[in-house]
């Protein structure tokens, strides 16, 4: 719902009622993620994608007829197992599973303070049910990390729903769960889709040279909260990287410590160490790599600059376990040259890394584009008592 927010809080905001189609589950090659979302406007006006144009038609016209009163609210599926699936245009291969529920000031009353945190970047999770008892679908509780809205009609599945939401949202996950229809955690018969809204994820470019300033355009392109911190004031500037959303003057360890000591590193936090110089890089990496959660470590240089620096750190008592989790020299091998082309090499790392890609051209793999490992499953409530 991110990206269609703004117009829909406009709509909501002016009385219109509005269909919103939202990708809930998706299997195999499905084009989209869960959370991508489509509007279908009282005047015919449709925003935002659910599958980039495979199966826009058929979701509006099932947010049309809901518009028009002729349909309730519905958890549909599209995919290669749907006879009708050539016909709505769903060729990839893959399933989608897309809720459209009609939304409007009385169905959706909490939507202003959804839409204000989301700006704000404030943590806020929507948990909505979107298949069940039909006088359970459609209700929803609204969590952040302090208060929760709402109810789904079952005192014991609000419980259960506002400690698994957190866990969740302190992930930055979102997730289609499985519930009994009274909250029970090994149950069937109930499902929520839990959509998380945390912060962007962070960025943190070590070293004002003009190899960062393309890496920080590349993470603001991502939707990333990009920093750019190096200690020297001449080059640490906001003129040199305007689209950076911070530029700090501060030793690179120094600032990187009191960021983790204020809560402000996690596993959605990057680290792009560019300066390549000892005396910035090897006390900086002293702490990030003894940091118990960061999501990506990569800093730059030559295989000899590569080799110092880890000796360096073996000196300084990093261990090798520890030394494993940085990613240098960093990057993947595409041949990159200019300031740009190796943003973009960088970028390329962060994303596989994250999602368990291999960096190899797809046309020499076979199987699906999208493993099974990178997709979200629908998952049972029992498997959330593991969540951070």
């Amino acid at each position: 719902m991110r990206d269609v927010l703004p117009t829909l809080e406009s709509w909501w905001d002016s009385g219109r009622p509005t269909a919103l189609a939202t990708v809930v589950g998706t299997f195999r090659s499905a084009p989209r993620q869960p959370g991508a979302s489509m509007l279908v406007g009282d005047d015919g006006q449709a925003v935002g994608s659910v599958s980039g144009g495979c199966v826009e038609g058929a979701v509006y016209e099932l947010g049309s007829g809901i518009l028009e009163g002729t349909d309730d609210a519905t958890l549909q599926r599209y995919g290669v197992s749907d006879d009708d699936a050539f016909a709505v245009g769903l060729t990839c291969g893959g399933i989608l599973d897309v809720y459209v529920e009609k939304v409007d000031r009385e169905s959706f009353p909490q939507l202003g303070a959804i839409a204000a945190a989301v700006r704000e970047h404030r943590s806020v999770a929507v948990a909505t049910v979107v298949s069940g008892p039909a006088d359970r679908i459609g209700r929803r509780l609204v969590v952040w990390p302090e208060e929760v809205e709402g109810h789904t009609g079952s005192a014991r599945l609000d419980d259960a729903l506002r400690d698994d939401v957190r866990g969740l949202l302190a992930a930055g996950r979102s997730a289609l769960v499985s519930y009994g229809t009274d909250g029970e955690r090994r149950g069937e018969g109930l499902q929520v889709f839990v959509e998380s809204f945390a912060p962007p994820p962070r960025l943190i470019v070590f070293g004002a040279i003009d190899f960062a300033a393309a890496v920080a355009r590349m993470g603001t392109f991502l939707g990333m909260r990009v920093t750019v911190c190096d200690a020297r004031p001449v080059f640490a500037t906001s003129s040199r990287f305007p689209e950076a959303h911070e530029v700090v003057v501060e030793w690179p360890h120094r600032y990187l410590a009191k960021e983790a000591e204020a809560g402000r590193i996690d596993s959605r936090t990057s680290l792009a160490v560019l300066t390549h110089d000892p005396k910035f890089d090897v006390p900086l990496l002293e702490v990030a790599l003894r940091l118990p959660e960061i999501g990506y470590i990569g800093a730059m240089g030559s295989r000899r600059t590569h080799l110092d620096r880890q000796d360096r750190l073996i000196e300084a008592g990093v261990t090798e376990a520890e030394l494993a989790r940085m990613s240098s020299p960093i990057g993947l091998d595409l041949g990159a040259r200019t300031p740009e082309e190796t943003a973009v090499s960088i970028a390329a790392e962060m994303i596989a890394q994250q999602w368990g890609g291999r960096g190899t051209p797809l046309s020499d793999r076979e199987g699906p584009i999208h493993s099974e490992s990178n997709v979200e499953p629908a998952v049972s409530a029992a498997s959330l008592q593991t969540a951070p």
